[in-house]
């Protein structure tokens, strides 16, 4: 038997790495690294390894299904999709275009993305349009945005083993991006670069680290704001960038001036000789790179979060050139591309405002349409709770499972089981799907053909090794046929390079990206013009909105702290062996073997008090609700703090969590709520 050797792109998380599918002609038999992609270079994570498995598994969705009488059954493609367009149309046309409502999805490629947004706006004409980048980096678009010009990571995944300093704070990085993990490991061992890890728990890293600190959750801002107090007091602020390439500096210096050492140890616990010793190392290094993820992000400020550490790179100069950035590390394989593609409520792809006129006419021009729509929609929490409360009618989730991944878990089900009309669009029948009225069955990664955008900005191919199971059908070619079902003929599509030459032509971003082009490994935009290389170092000359500006923050506390009814604070996260909400890692029985089941972290000092063993079981409860699972005692996490992996449906940690947001990007607040922990 010949076996086929299908070169494509990682399906988990944002390093994008590059790597072969093996198939049989009926079914994936494994998965190997690429030894020349620039990412993976021969290696991969153990869910990398196993990425093929899932997609064999017996339990895809094979069929459209429509409910009848509380109960899902067959249907063909003929009578889902005419249901569907039906039942938008109506509501589109009794209730107004905003009472309907669309998930996209960071699992999905940029062109179905961008179709999604297409289908919203163009078709439909609301800008009701979120993913899931809500509830991971939606911080990081809005504040770097704000601050640089552009919401991306301004370095490439590869500099990080040439740098000196490498500070990171809020990543879990050799757990949640393992190849990028590796990169810092190999530059701390085998180059001699200093480490600074800034982060609550005493992650792996930490083990080779210069000096690690474990500030109180939810504390950023005082810290940052402290190592700038130090920086300026100390004069090692970098002058000639600051006066020629920033402004805003002097509200800056004003801030920071209350935000002594000796305050910040009392607000975060950061001992204040540490915190004066990172300031110093930090700034007197030449090729300084910050790395940061949710642990920074998703916070009621995860915005202040992160214009603070882009105002700690400025008042350094640590910008434009290689080895020396800010560098958010993106959770989802493609939640870049998504954002890139403007499966967002308030911004086209290219993040070109909704808001803009000109943008407008130019969208409706290439789109053959009138009267977009010019208000922002609704985010993914608001789109919810519109569901719940009746605003939304209609609801398209394609490739989302808000029930376990969304924050406080019970109102989710609640507005859900209200629904009018949910369609979910999925590869298996997911717990987000049982609520749902229509399922239409879709392809994997491995059926199909199309783009994501990794961390670093790379826009790669994925490939299709096989053709999807049963009737399921691409995501990409659904968008298309709901969209002409609904009226609109201009959605009709051959293959993706299609979509992906109509983005190019109104992204200017993306303007000189083609497949052609990506072979092999790849374009990093900007990438403006058929003829231009492509961009690894961001802000170069100047900054994508001219000059960085300053915007100082204030210490604000979380929305909920823990007090003498809830005593412990509760922070969630990914762990190394599973992915998001287990729709895949759960089927792939290598993953499965090695975490079966769902664990908290606490305080060995906590557990004696408690009267708790490791493994034993425990329940912890939080305002909106409880969960029962076992313990893993030790010193990883600080007293009073514990941590729950987030991934586990059979103790989902978001029964716990507060949907309180962000006021400017709306992300909740997943890293910290108030709980009880008690024996059981």
């Amino acid at each position: 038997m010949e076996l086929k050797h299908t070169l494509t792109t990682c399906i988990y998380c944002g390093c994008g790495c590059g790597l072969y599918l093996v198939s049989d002609g009926q079914k994936l038999t494994g998965a190997y690294p690429s030894k020349n992609h620039p990412v993976s270079r021969g290696s991969l994570c153990v869910k990398g390894w196993n990425c093929h498995e899932f997609a064999n598994d017996v339990n895809r969705l094979t069929v459209p299904m429509i409910k009848k009488n509380g109960k899902l059954r067959e249907s063909t493609w003929d009578e889902a999709l005419d249901l569907m367009a039906k039942k938008f149309n109506g509501y589109k046309e009794k209730y107004g275009p905003d009472s309907l409502a669309f998930l996209s999805s960071a699992k999905t490629s940029n062109e179905e993305n961008y179709l999604m947004m297409k289908l919203a706006r163009a078709v439909f004409k609301t800008n009701n349009i979120d993913h899931c980048a809500r509830l991971c980096h939606a911080s990081t678009v809005v504040g770097l945005a704000a601050t640089f010009g552009s919401g991306a990571m301004t370095n490439s995944i590869n500099e990080f083993e040439e740098a000196e300093l490498i500070l990171i704070t809020g990543s879990d990085t050799t757990e949640q991006h393992p190849l990028i993990g590796s990169r810092v490991v190999n530059a701390v061992r085998d180059r001699g670069a200093r480490l600074i890890v800034i982060d609550p728990r005493k992650i792996e890293l930490a083990k080779y680290a210069a000096i690690h600190v474990q500030p109180k959750n939810g504390t950023d801002v005082a810290w940052i704001n402290g190592l700038m107090h130090v920086i300026l007091k100390e004069g090692w602020h970098n002058t000639k960038f600051i006066q020629e390439r920033t402004e805003g500096f002097a509200e800056l210096k004003n801030l920071v001036k209350e935000y002594t050492p000796e305050c910040v140890e009392k607000i975060t616990t950061i001992p204040k000789q540490q915190l004066i010793e990172i300031a110093r190392l930090y700034a007197q290094t030449k090729k300084a790179m910050i790395i940061y993820s949710m642990g920074i992000t998703q916070h009621t400020t995860g915005v202040d979060n992160v214009k603070s550490l882009a105002n700690l790179a400025m008042v350094t100069g640590h910008l434009g050139y290689e080895c020396s950035g800010v560098n958010p590390l993106r959770g989802q394989n493609n939640v870049q591309g998504s954002c890139d593609a403007g499966a967002l409520p308030n911004v086209y792809s290219g993040y070109q405002s909704v808001a803009d006129e000109a943008q407008r006419k130019k969208f409706e021009q290439a789109w053959g349409v009138e009267g977009l729509p010019a208000k922002p929609g609704l985010t993914v929490t608001e789109i919810v709770t519109a569901l719940g409360s009746g605003k939304v009618k209609g609801l398209y989730i394609m490739g989302e499972n808000p029930v376990i991944s969304d924050p406080d878990s019970h109102h989710v089900r609640e507005c859900l089981s209200k629904a009018e009309f949910l369609v979910v669009q999925d590869i298996f029948l997911t717990d987000t799907a049982e609520y749902a009225h229509v399922v239409l069955p879709s392809a994997a990664f491995s059926e199909k053909d199309g783009t994501f955008t990794n961390t670093e900005r790379r826009v790669e191919r994925i490939r299709k090794a096989l053709d999807p199971p049963g009737k399921a059908k691409a995501d990409w070619q659904i968008l298309g046929e709901v969209a002409q079902r609904a009226g609109y003929p201009k959605m009709k599509y051959d293959h993706p390079a299609e979509v992906m030459a109509e983005m190019a032509r109104v992204t200017p971003i993306y303007g000189g990206i083609s497949y052609e082009r990506l072979d092999p490994y790849g374009l990093q935009w900007p990438c403006p013009a058929k003829d231009h290389p492509g961009t690894p170092v961001l802000h170069r000359e100047k900054f994508t909105k001219g000059k960085g500006t300053f915007m100082p923050r204030p210490y604000l506390p979380p929305a909920e702290s823990a007090d003498q009814d809830y005593p412990f604070t509760l922070s969630t996260g990914r762990m190394y062996w599973h992915w998001h909400t287990r729709t895949m890692t759960n089927r792939t029985s290598t993953l499965e073997r090695e975490s079966p089941e769902p664990y908290v972290e606490m305080h060995s000092a906590d557990a004696k008090e408690l009267g708790v063993r490791n493994g034993e079981m425990v329940k912890v409860t939080s305002r909106r609700g409880y969960i029962v699972l076992k313990t893993k005692v030790g010193a990883k996490v600080a007293k009073r703090s514990i941590f729950i992996p987030f991934h586990f449906r059979e103790a989902a940690a978001n029964i716990l969590t507060i949907n309180a947001v962000d006021p400017s990007a709306k992300i909740p607040e997943y890293k910290v709520c108030a709980v009880q922990v008690e024996k059981i």
